[in-house]
């Protein structure tokens, strides 16, 4: 029988106070995951645990700055001390910076690159060589659609999710021996708090025109929910991926699959 049970098994999701890193780390949670996290001060972390007791979840939170090696390097110390070995780690902490390219400043670019792209480099680094002592772990990269795909405004995120495809295909190559396995999850369109302005009816009673661009290039014509994040993820975080690795699934409703609809 395919086992996706995670008893027994700790789970490290970053930036997971809230929106799809919480979905995700609910899920593995309800799949038997004792779940940590981090956010970058002290108030997110809180909120961040506010939402896990309402949720009826124990979780751990620690304050902690994806891209700065020394920070994670003693979180992770501390996680073994007070909680236990990581057995899962999911890259989720990202930001994004929508703005033209001519625009955006070399500084900008970098911090985008920074936390989406070393970020995940810093925390996969911390947690491999227990893994590797081990003989087990998953590594699971929250990539993008804009790991394939280009767009208007979005010039540093594209890159960082395009490297970051990459850092996951080659974290498998480099660890597969030691039965770690590196995945991806790639979220289409997700309907967060973040998104709902784009999904507001207008005035005359129309969709938000983005709302119809996406739907129109949807084949499931629909947004996804953050709770269409959890199989997946339970999936990858798994021993019922033992020989998936160096994989990205695309969790988009069919949008990379499809031309989109012809004008009428």
């Amino acid at each position: 029988m395919v086992n996706f049970s995670l008893d027994g098994k700790i789970a490290l999701v970053t930036g997971a106070s809230y929106g799809i890193g919480f979905a995700i780390a609910s899920g593995l949670a309800k799949a038997g995951a004792t779940i940590v996290f981090n956010d970058i001060n002290q108030d997110a972390v809180n909120k961040g645990l506010a939402a896990y007791e309402a949720d009826g979840i124990k979780a751990k939170g620690y304050v902690a700055d994806v891209t700065n090696e020394e920070q994670i390097q003693a979180m992770v110390a501390q996680i073994e001390k007070e909680v236990g070995t990581i057995d899962i780690l999911v890259n989720n902490a990202g930001i994004i910076k929508r703005m033209p390219m001519h625009e955006m400043s070399a500084a900008e670019f970098r911090q985008v690159i920074d936390i989406d792209l070393n970020g995940p480099f810093i925390c996969s680094k911390a947690v491999l060589p227990s893994m590797m002592k081990k003989n087990s772990g998953k590594i699971i990269n929250i990539c993008s659609m804009m790991s394939e795909l280009g767009r208007e405004t979005v010039s540093a995120y594209a890159a960082a999710k395009g490297g970051l495809k990459m850092l996951t295909k080659n974290i498998a190559s480099e660890y597969g021996e030691y039965n770690i396995q590196c995945n991806g999850i790639g979220p289409g369109y997700i309907a967060t708090p973040q998104t709902a302005p784009l999904r507001e009816l207008q005035a005359d009673g129309s969709r938000h025109p983005f709302d119809q661009f996406i739907i129109a290039k949807t084949p499931a014509a629909r947004w996804g929910n953050p709770a269409d994040l959890v199989g997946p993820a339970v999936f990858l975080a798994s021993s019922a991926s033992d020989f998936v690795n160096g994989h990205v699934l695309y969790v988009d409703g069919g949008i990379l699959a499809y031309i989109g609809k012809q004008p009428k």
